[in-house]
């Protein structure tokens, strides 16, 4: 199954890699995944990047498609996840499904233990990019 194309900006891309290659994250399911969406990803500037992909720091209103639940979430880093009620690590496997996808777009995704989710982003709440938060 194609998936949409996706935009990462330059500076989350070398951050979730420096991530990844850590031991304590290289072995998580979601690794080989997240590395794989990096491959394929459009690299951007954080300044050219497009207002409505997600990004990390990014506030996104999304759908199971699979259960019809609508949920809101911060893509942050794992260091960063203080509440998941209100936030999404990017190293879980919707987070890590989520990242680079524009606003509008649907994506199948693999999920521990054999099973699958199909999510559909809704909107994006808050980008930092777009405020003009290149840094985050």
């Amino acid at each position: 199954m194609s998936r949409p194309t996706i935009i990462i900006n330059e500076l989350d891309a070398e951050r979730i890699d420096r991530l990844l290659e850590q031991p304590a994250f290289a072995s998580l399911p979601v690794a080989e995944a997240l590395n794989a969406e990096l491959d394929r990803a459009q690299m951007c500037a954080p300044q050219d990047m497009p207002h409505n992909v997600v990004t990390m720091n990014s506030q996104v209103r999304f759908r199971d498609l699979t259960t019809g639940e609508e949920r809101t979430r911060t893509l942050v880093y794992p260091n960063q996840m203080t509440d998941s009620a209100t936030q999404l690590s990017v190293l879980a496997p919707v987070g890590a499904a989520l990242i680079g996808l524009r606003t509008g777009d649907t994506i199948h995704w693999e999920l521990p233990g054999g099973t699958a989710t199909h999510l559909e982003v809704l909107e994006l709440i808050f980008q930092p990019e777009a405020a003009g938060e290149y840094q985050r």
